[in-house]
């Protein structure tokens, strides 16, 4: 492809332009400067950017990009706070006041069971009745003996009555009026006799019935129809009374030291969502020398989800303190014990001795070791090192 180009030879030379080849050379030199000085300003202003970009960043960006850099931690003053003195403890629930029956009479056969475990009875209500049909007849024989008695006392006082009417005309001396008032005194004896024999053998058929000592709920019952039973037989029912139930809450000894009797509890038993509101009435006295604990008693009121010998949670109430709370992250123990990091003015980190008081949903209590205005270093402490100098960043709990 061909282009025609056409040249003005005219206007090429600098004669035809009417400029002296002079100054053309002057002005093509100033251009050149003015050129070189462009570029020197644009180098100057990427320079200054880039000054302004390596000294004005973000310095946790600055850290995380370079090792050389302090690296970037998360601190929090947690200042101070009124908690509410919370402890939880575990332990088993149980019947406050459990009653273990048994036969208390002579025992014999079991002939009938009136009462299931986890039904209500009244104080005197029969549990179980043992077969009775000896003893009845041997309470009849005693009242025909009674009768006997009572006949022969009868006669032997109509035997006086005539007496003492004939020792008045001389008939009868005065040696038979005392031997007729000894018989008629042993006639009433024996009647006497009879009648407490009777009356035994009725509290024997009394007492084979097994009875409730006291009013409240069947926790068990280890009796069947024609077992054989006696004084001998151990518990065949168990009884809480009154139906009240109570927890054996486990404590350790500075815990048991922090309660008293009357404080309230929540009880929670062990696969229910549900809470019982209780009181603990005793405060164990002793603490076993194996394990350091002692038991708080917590009474509770019945309800069907407590049952005795399931286990529980509970959340004693013990009072309040003002101290600082820390999330669990922001302390760390060792073999020395409990310790935080704090960042001073400077930056650097220093660790600080703490000791730690009630654990609750919000986080750890500092009872000692801090006043609440320092810096905490939030997280990753255990990555820290005495004297290190960071880049305190202010963050949320």
């Amino acid at each position: 492809m061909n282009y025609d180009v056409r040249i003005d030879t005219a206007d090429a030379r600098p004669e035809a332009s009417g400029l002296n080849p002079l100054d053309s050379a002057e002005e093509e030199d100033r251009r050149s400067r003015r050129r070189i000085w462009i570029i020197a300003a644009l180098a100057l202003a990427a320079l200054i950017g880039l000054w302004f970009l390596l000294h004005h960043s973000d310095p946790a960006e600055t850290g995380q990009k370079s090792g050389s850099q302090a690296p970037a931690v998360t601190v929090i003053s947690p200042g101070k706070a009124t908690i509410a003195g919370r402890i939880s403890a575990n332990g088993t629930l149980a019947a406050r006041r459990e009653l273990p029956v048994g036969a208390a009479g002579e025992g014999g056969q079991i002939a009938e069971v009136l009462v299931q475990p986890g039904e209500w009875v009244k104080q005197g209500q029969v549990l179980a009745v043992v077969d009775s049909s000896v003893q009845v007849q041997q309470q009849a024989s005693s009242a025909a003996q009674i009768q006997v008695s009572q006949a022969d006392a009868r006669l032997a006082q109509a035997n006086l009555d005539r007496a003492l009417k004939l020792v008045e005309r001389g008939f009868i001396s005065k040696a038979d009026i005392d031997r007729l008032t000894a018989t008629r005194d042993s006639a009433q004896a024996r009647v006497r006799v009879a009648s407490a024999q009777y009356g035994e053998l009725g509290a024997r058929i009394r007492r084979l019935n097994i009875v409730a000592p006291a009013s409240g709920l069947v926790l068990e019952r280890k009796v069947e129809p024609g077992q054989i039973v006696s004084s001998g037989s151990g518990v065949l029912f168990r009884i809480a009374q009154g139906g009240e139930m109570e927890m054996l809450a486990q404590l350790g000894e500075t815990d048991l030291a922090g309660i008293s009797k009357g404080i309230s509890a929540q009880v929670t038993p062990v696969g229910s969502a549900k809470s019982f509101t209780g009181q603990v009435w005793q405060v164990s006295p002793v603490i076993d020398p194996q394990t350091r604990q002692g038991k708080a008693r917590i009474a509770l009121a019945y309800a069907p989800e407590l049952r005795p010998g399931g286990f529980a949670n509970a959340e004693i109430v013990a009072g309040s303190i003002v101290a600082p709370m820390l999330p669990e992250s922001a302390v760390l123990a060792d073999n020395n014990g409990s310790y935080v990091f704090i960042v001073g003015a400077d930056n650097k980190v220093a660790r600080r001795a703490v000791k730690t008081g009630m654990l609750t949903d919000a986080g750890v209590a500092i009872t000692e070791g801090l006043t609440g205005s320092e810096r905490v270093v939030l997280r990753a402490g255990a990555f820290l090192t005495p004297g290190e100098s960071v880049v305190a960043k202010v963050g949320a709990r």
